[in-house]
């Protein structure tokens, strides 16, 4: 498997798949072919079909800048090796091809090619949590300290600074109000359910602010804020949510948080490196139930749950959420995605609970679970994965 890094990574939304993706692949090809008359880019199955809603063309024509571009649209082409598939092409004076690149956006904002991911430096050698699982128990060693022994030494640096954008994305949208661009004419409820958790009795109270939590952070991501991908920018509400939830109202420090954050990305790595956290190739369980899975097992850790007990919370996350489907309406990642992280953030805390309370033992793994949920994914049809033809999206 690659470094945890690529799991969370600050970007801007609403989408790591249509949106931050293309951007990052438009600005490699600027560099490469700066001199380009012109560019011609066809986007292909969910990113055509998506795209408009996702902004994918104004983040590309943004990256390509002051270069002239073209944008196709062909929903009506799925590539064999993943739906986000896109061909750059560098033009002459006459319009003729002088270069070109294909380039698929994988989700969380990587690219690849048929060959592999961009960064397909392996960091870690078992790629399961089964063999993980066994490694750390005969080594004696917890998640986070198997992260350590494998990541370079800046990694708690690292994820430092993704725990401070993920406080201040919070704390920017719990002060936001308006409408949130894009047409359904959606307005942002974090503030709202903020004031209002303040009114409910202690016992209430801290679940309403976790939705406010999520809230703040998947509608800056709406808007385009600045958001940390964990592991998508549709499902980057429900991480921070938990853990801002988990310092504020239980006190752990920034350094028990932190290792927290290194034990939720190696289980969504795992995901990455065994199925999909894809909304567009596997639909949203990879997506927002890979988020789910994060802020879990995070929780888990926090309360002192053992390796067991953690994998069992990372294994009712993702069994629960297998099957949900990517169906945003017009293409924007608003509805039913907003609210999908608010309740994904209280059903984690839920999970954490049941988890603490077993001994850690059950029957289906993880690692069977994140198989299923592959396989799920590839039954599921192209109408609910992010194409805006079935689903909730035919509602708009």
């Amino acid at each position: 498997m690659v470094s945890i890094k690529q799991i969370l990574k600050k970007g801007y939304g609403p989408s790591s798949s249509h949106t931050l993706g293309p951007h990052r692949a438009a600005s490699l090809f600027h560099e490469r072919h700066a001199n380009a008359a012109s560019c011609r880019v066809t986007l292909y199955g969910s990113l055509a079909a998506t795209g408009k809603g996702h902004r994918t063309d104004v983040a590309i024509t943004d990256a390509l800048a002051p270069i002239p571009v073209q944008i196709v649209w062909r929903p009506d082409i799925v590539p064999e090796f993943h739906t986000n598939g896109m061909l750059f092409e560098a033009l002459d004076e006459e319009n003729n091809v002088s270069a070109s690149w294909k380039i698929y956006s994988i989700g969380g904002g990587l690219l690849a090619n048929e060959e592999g991911s961009e960064d397909s430096q392996q960091v870690y050698e078992l790629s399961h949590i089964t063999d993980i699982l066994s490694y750390i128990e005969h080594e004696g060693l917890t998640f986070w300290e198997y992260v350590a022994l494998h990541e370079d030494k800046d990694i708690w640096e690292y994820l430092q600074e993704m725990w401070e954008a993920m406080q201040h994305t919070i704390e920017d949208g719990l002060v936001a109000e308006g409408v949130i661009p894009g047409g359904l004419h959606l307005r942002s409820k974090a503030h709202q359910y903020y004031v209002r958790a303040s009114s409910y009795k202690p016992s209430l109270q801290s679940r309403c602010l976790v939705i406010a939590y999520a809230l703040a952070t998947s509608e800056r991501n709406a808007v385009g804020g600045t958001i940390v991908t964990a592991p998508t920018c549709g499902s980057s509400g429900v991480l921070p949510a938990v853990l801002y939830h988990l310092k504020k109202n239980h006190g752990f420090s920034d350094v028990e948080i932190v290792r927290a954050m290194a034990t939720a990305a190696l289980f969504a790595n795992v995901i990455k490196t065994n199925a999909s956290i894809s909304g567009a190739e596997v639909g949203c369980q990879g997506e927002v139930g890979s988020a789910c899975v994060m802020a879990a097992v995070a929780a888990n850790q926090l309360f002192g749950g053992s390796p067991q007990q953690i994998e069992y919370a990372a294994e009712m996350a993702m069994e629960h959420n297998l099957g949900l489907t990517c169906d945003p309406m017009c293409g924007l990642v608003q509805i039913p995605c907003i609210e999908r992280n608010a309740m994904a953030a209280l059903r984690a805390l839920d999970i954490n609970l049941y988890a603490m309370m077993s001994d850690g033992k059950h029957i289906i793994s993880f690692d069977k679970v994140v198989e299923t949920m592959k396989k799920t994914g590839k039954d599921l049809p192209s109408l609910y994965k992010e194409t805006a033809m079935g689903g909730l999206a035919l509602l708009a």
